[in-house]
Order: C-alpha cells, then sequence, then structure tokens
C-alpha cells in the first residue's frame, strides 16, 4: 500500500506495480503535535495532521509514501520526510506542471517515466507498457463512473453526507470495490426531487464532513462542487497509445484547479457555469486555513462572481475543528441572503 498526499497522483502507475493507492487528507482529528516540532505554525492541518498521523504510527501498514507537489507546503513536507524524518517507508515527490499545452504534458510524461524507474527499484517489479496501458484505461473506467455519480446526483436516494462519503471512497477502495459500488447506487430507484436552497461547495477537501449535513439541516443542499478531493478531479479519458503520455493527458484533464496554477479567469468562468448550470443559489468556499492556494485566488472569485451575479460565502475551517455556532449562522444568514 502507498499513503498518498494530495491532489492529483498517478493511481494507475501505482496499481500497475501492484500496490493499492490510500490517499491521505489529513486526516481529521489527530493529534497534532507529533509533528509540530518539523513545521512552521502556519502549515495547513493537512500537511501537519499527516505528518503527525505518519509520526504516531498512523501509516505504519503502508509501504511507500508519494506526496505530489500540490503547493509549497507539501513540497516541504516531502523535503522534511526526506531530510529529517526518514520514515521506514520510502518518500517519492512528484512533481506537476503549473501550466497547460503541450509542454506541460511532455513535462508530466517525463516525471512518470521517472517514477517509474523508483518503483521499479523498490518493488523489483517491472510492468510491460502493455500493463501500464491497461492500468491506465482501468482507472479511467472507474473515472467515467465517478463522473456518472457526479452527473445524476440530484436522482440518487443519498442525502450529500452521503453522496460524499460514496465518492470519497474512490481515495482508498481497489477499482473493483468503487465500481461495484457505484453501479449499485445507479442501480437504485430514482429519488423524488429534493428540496433545499441549490449551493455549489468550493475548496479543497469537505471536511469537517457535518457541515454537509449542517448545510442541509438549515436548508440548502449542494449540487455541485468545485473541490480539489472532489470535482476537480472529474478526468477524461486519455487517447494516446504510449502509457505514460496517456496518464499525463488524463492528469492534465480535470477542471481548473488553484494546485496546478490554472488561470484566475478560468476558475471563476467554471465555478460561473456550475452555477448556472445546476441553477444554483450560491458559492459556499470551505477553504482549509492558511491553503495558500486557495486563499491567493479567493478575493478575484468572489469578486468575479459577485458581478456575475453569483453570491459567495467564506467558511474557514481546520481539519480538527467540529462545526461551531459561528459557522452555522454564517451558513444560515448566507441561506437567508439568497433565498
Amino acid at each position: 500500500m502507498a499513503a498518498v498526499l494530495p491532489v492529483h497522483a498517478p493511481r494507475a502507475l501505482l496499481r500497475a506495480f501492484g500496490i493499492l493507492p490510500i490517499e491521505v487528507w489529513g486526516p481529521p482529528g489527530v493529534d497534532a503535535t507529533p509533528g509540530m516540532r518539523h513545521l512552521q505554525p502556519y502549515v495547513c492541518s493537512i500537511v501537519r495532521n499527516a505528518l503527525a498521523f505518519l509520526e504516531s504510527g498512523g501509516l505504519e501498514a503502508t509501504d511507500l509514501l508519494l506526496v505530489p507537489h500540490a503547493c509549497d507546503s507539501l513540497q516541504g513536507l516531502g523535503s522534511v520526510l526526506i531530510d529529517f524524518v526518514h520514515p521506514r517507508q520510502a518518500v517519492l515527490p512528484f512533481y506537476l506542471p503549473r501550466a497547460e499545452g503541450a509542454q506541460a504534458h511532455r513535462f508530466l510524461a517525463e516525471e512518470l517515466r521517472a517514477l517509474r524507474e523508483e518503483l521499479e527499484a523498490l518493488t523489483g517489479r517491472s510492468p510491460s507498457e502493455d500493463d501500464l496501458l491497461q492500468a491506465v484505461r482501468q482507472e479511467e473506467a472507474a473515472d467515467a463512473w465517478l463522473g456518472r455519480l457526479h452527473a445524476e446526483r440530484e436522482a440518487l436516494p443519498l442525502d450529500d453526507l452521503e453522496f460524499y462519503r460514496m465518492i470519497r471512497g474512490r481515495e482508498y477502495l481497489p477499482l473493483d470495490d468503487f465500481v461495484a459500488r457505484a453501479e449499485a447506487a445507479l442501480a437504485r430507484p430514482r429519488a423524488p426531487a429534493r428540496s433545499g436552497i441549490p449551493l455549489v461547495v468550493s475548496g479543497i477537501v469537505p471536511e469537517p464532513m457535518e457541515i454537509l449535513r449542517a448545510i442541509a439541516d438549515l436548508g440548502g443542499r449542494v449540487v455541485a462542487d468545485d473541490l480539489a478531493a472532489c470535482g476537480r478531479r472529474l478526468y477524461q479519458a486519455g487517447s494516446s497509445t504510449d502509457p505514460f503520455t496517456r496518464l499525463a493527458e488524463d492528469l492534465l484533464s480535470g477542471p481548473p484547479d488553484s494546485t496546478r496554477g490554472a488561470a484566475v479567469g478560468d476558475r471563476l468562468a467554471h465555478l460561473v457555469n456550475l452555477a448556472r448550470r445546476t441553477d444554483a443559489r450560491g458559492v459556499v468556499f470551505l477553504t482549509v486555513k492558511f491553503c495558500e492556494p486557495e486563499l491567493f485566488y479567493l478575493p478575484e472569485l468572489r469578486r468575479g462572481l459577485q458581478a456575475a451575479g453569483v453570491r459567495s460565502t467564506v467558511l474557514e475551517v481546520d481539519l480538527n475543528d467540529a462545526v461551531s455556532r459561528q459557522m452555522l449562522t454564517r451558513i444560515e444568514a448566507f441561506l437567508e441572503m439568497v433565498a
């Protein structure tokens, strides 16, 4: 098993080597003390909790640590692990381009080839390019099921909390298990139209997940998301017959993402389109405290949404915090404003 840090990781490449990727988004509710001596106090709780979880033995069952460069804090975590912590597991940094176009695809394909060599050295295995391409296609098929779940979410007999618990199974389940759950959910009888004020949720990760229940209890419902852990990973299948180019095409095909350096205008257009396509009354930004990539975009996105006639609000969270009374009040006031 590989412990995989956020956000965009080559799961197909890991699976081709017989490695099960288990994503680590924190996790929430961890005693952060064991890792604090290595990190600045302004590092986000996703990184802080991940290091503390590792130091406390929470990742002992894993065999390697994959750390994508989603932000400076995660890149710094990779350096801390390699230079200071020296965990039992091998630590593999993984760099994604902060650009679009052919050059970005070539860069990422070369990164994937380099990662393949490291995995060969670690595992003693050497899957063929046909094996790698087959693994990529299997991931694409699972991503297609994930896309169907998002597209048909309003007809599923699931509330928002149940829906996000199900789709986040993509973060840790074996492929066959996730696909089986998706098939079962989509085969259930269609649900009647849901009530509640429609909202789009944006941010990194829907934590604490009880926020989803709080939104429903206060009269709202989530009809789409722009979350890095969820909606920004609705990848499209590539077309290349080279497995590394094909996987690069997949990983760079998702919606505009702050952790990949997307243009502000692209992110704004995506949010406005989500809101209009789903008749959402507003956007709730669920921002992890000290998350620099998201905070950089936030002022411009909110101004652009306001100009487009889409209201928004911001909820700042820490993964170890419960849903506070202040947060409930802000949600309630926003729902009253957009009703």
